[in-house]
């Protein structure tokens, strides 16, 4: 029998490209004329990968996630990693929103992944370990297939695929 081939999907976020993206997004707010003086303030959490947008305003706080969004994608960051919560409402009339970076793929999304690789009818084996799948089969031609289609797909985060062997 062949030696079986396989590849990892997994969902992964570079930390460091993230700390790059978020100092030059304070340069920027410190001197954008429209955002200085707004006292609208950005905080990254890389323990919890949270950011924590304080602003004076939604408008601000929109402005300034679109700013960081601007200098993620300058980065190689895809903006499926960052879930923004609803703007909440902070003390003194200002807006508190924040930004989870999501890493790792968690179980339902796992299940879901799997149940529609399955349902390509494809010769391959999916195993879930942890916080991201395992795709291994004999022909090469399926797993490439199975990477299509997965790139085809919208998980709500991005994959990306890994040791292949």
């Amino acid at each position: 029998m062949a030696k079986d081939s396989s590849f990892d999907v997994v969902s992964e976020v570079n930390m460091q490209e993230v700390d790059n993206a978020f100092q030059q997004t304070t340069r920027e707010i410190s001197q954008r004329y429209d955002l200085k003086d707004s006292g609208a303030t950005i905080e990254l959490s890389k323990g919890d990968k949270l950011f924590t947008i304080n602003a004076p305003a939604d408008f601000v706080s929109k402005q300034i996630i679109d700013v960081l969004s601007s200098k993620l994608i300058k980065r190689g960051i895809d903006l499926k990693a960052v879930s923004w919560d609803a703007p909440q409402a902070a003390s003194g009339s200002t807006v508190r929103v924040f930004g989870h970076i999501v890493e790792g793929i968690d179980q339902a999304t796992a299940k879901k992944i799997n149940k529609d690789i399955k349902d390509q009818k494809l010769k391959v084996k999916v195993t879930i370990e942890a916080d991201k799948l395992r795709v291994s089969s004999a022909s090469k031609d399926a797993l490439q297939t199975v990477i299509q289609f997965l790139r085809d797909q919208d998980y709500g985060q991005p994959l990306q695929f890994t040791n292949y062997r």
